[in-house]
């Protein structure tokens, strides 16, 4: 292999796919089977790791936010996902241009590509599993939701686990994902970001979270693989 290398990270949930209230109905299957009673309120996700999550469902519902309350709601999220997982494809759809990204990423020998995401890690392989894409991403190099409160301490886990291809430095570590979250997690890292307007954020919303490179959406392989390679390596997009 020459050249530079990557290690380009994927935010699932409005990155990749996108799946309509899908986990907060799980959410609140969860929390029924979990604690025996509804969930009341709404349960705002928007890019927060899974234990962000469980944390303030667990404040809201006046539930004792403990290790033991935290892994119980954890454990039937995963359970409810499990369980309704020939349902998911009817709610959610791939996102244009995401299969097309990962194929492309996932055929350079240069680019080690994973997911971070906020979601467990059973959750997410459940959701790429239903589209086909499971198999285009590094399981051992991702990060997850319930591996640390702060999304910016899952890019520390995802480097770490990468460390057996090599060390990757700050500027060949690109996040791609699109909320304000990937934005301080990348910035707070200290890793290169690539910013799409594809979920509830706009670019304007992202820009203002500090997001230097913004896309609308990833139908454009050329300009996301030369945003890529040029967050990376400084403008110099290799052939």
């Amino acid at each position: 292999m020459t050249g530079p290398e990557l290690l380009v990270l994927w935010d699932v949930d409005n990155t990749l796919i996108t799946a309509r209230g899908f986990g907060r109905m799980m959410y609140r299957q969860a929390f029924l089977d979990a604690f025996g009673r509804e969930l009341d309120g709404p349960v705002d996700l928007g890019g927060r790791t899974e234990l962000d999550v469980i944390a303030e469902v667990l404040r809201q519902q006046g539930v004792e936010h403990t290790d033991e309350t935290s892994r119980l709601l954890a454990d039937a999220l995963a359970n409810s996902f499990h369980t309704r997982r020939e349902d998911f494809p009817g709610h959610a759809e791939v996102l244009p241009g995401a299969l097309q990204a990962l194929e492309h990423f996932a055929n350079d020998p240069r680019v080690h590509q994973g997911v971070l995401t906020a979601n467990l890690k059973s959750v997410a392989l459940i959701k790429l599993e239903a589209f086909g894409l499971a198999h285009l991403v590094d399981w051992d190099v991702s990060a997850f939701g319930d591996e640390h409160l702060d999304r910016a301490e899952l890019v520390t886990i995802a480097r770490e686990r990468a460390r057996h291809l090599r060390l990757f430095a700050d500027d060949e570590v690109v996040l791609i994902g699109d909320t304000p979250h990937d934005v301080h997690a990348a910035t707070k890292a200290g890793v290169r970001l690539v910013a799409v307007a594809t979920g509830r954020s706009t670019a304007e919303d992202l820009r203002r979270a500090g997001a230097g490179v913004v896309l609308d959406d990833l139908s454009d392989l050329g300009e996301l693989t030369r945003q890529v390679w040029r967050a990376a390596v400084g403008g110099n997009h290799p052939a």
